[in-house]
């Protein structure tokens, strides 16, 4: 395991550690695409159905569980605990429109035709499409609190660390999966887009409410 790898991982818990804290603190899951959280739940269900049949070692075992336990809190708290505060009429993404392609996706293009493949593709693909309807909501609404843009800062530089990660490994290591690859360089791309955003609009759109 390099650097990267593990850069990668601590910012992805700091994207998610962000996200709750923020819901917790302000009781509040305003500007937050309960959407986005769902489909990040689904990845992280289907991709690592694994601990059930191997081992790797502590630490990716150990961040699996973390991840999962964080995603299912974060739909939790939007969906039920503070559900009143949730945004619904703008979180309005059909997610029929990644899901059904992503699975399509996940059966035509995979390393091998076995339903734990299937499901691990479809989680590698759902993913770098999954940030759509939180990026979608702000896009409607025209606005995002600071610590929104905190928590996609953090998914984007995840992202942008995993690329380091594939291009290290490929050198070091001679290893290349076409798939993460592929799927990983559309998902940054999106987050290059909100960058993009908040370079050249700033505080306009990506502002604290008064």
């Amino acid at each position: 395991m390099n650097i990267f790898r593990i850069l990668g991982d601590v910012s992805h818990l700091l994207a998610m550690i962000i996200l709750l804290v923020k819901i917790w603190r302000s009781k509040s899951c305003a500007g937050i695409s309960g959407k986005s959280q769902i489909l990040f739940a689904l990845v992280f269900t289907t991709r690592y159905l694994d601990l059930f049949t191997t081992f790797i070692s502590l630490y990716n075992t150990v961040m699996k569980v973390i991840f999962l336990v964080c995603a299912y809190i974060t739909v939790y708290m939007i969906y039920v605990k503070f559900q009143k505060t949730f945004d619904r009429e703008h979180d309005s993404f059909r997610l029929e429109f990644l899901l059904v392609p992503v699975t399509g996706l996940s059966f035509l293009e995979n390393h091998s035709f076995t339903a734990l493949e299937i499901l691990w593709t479809f989680s590698i693909y759902l993913e770098s499409v999954a940030i759509l309807p939180q990026l979608f909501m702000i896009s409607k609404t025209g606005e995002a609190e600071t610590i929104t843009t905190h928590y996609l800062f953090f998914l984007g530089l995840y992202r942008a660390l995993y690329l380091a990660n594939w291009i290290w490994r490929y050198y070091t290591e001679n290893f290349y999966d076409q798939i993460a690859v592929v799927s990983g360089v559309v998902q940054t791309i999106f987050y290059c887009d909100f960058f993009y955003l908040y370079v050249t609009k700033g505080r306009d759109i990506f502002a604290s409410p008064p």
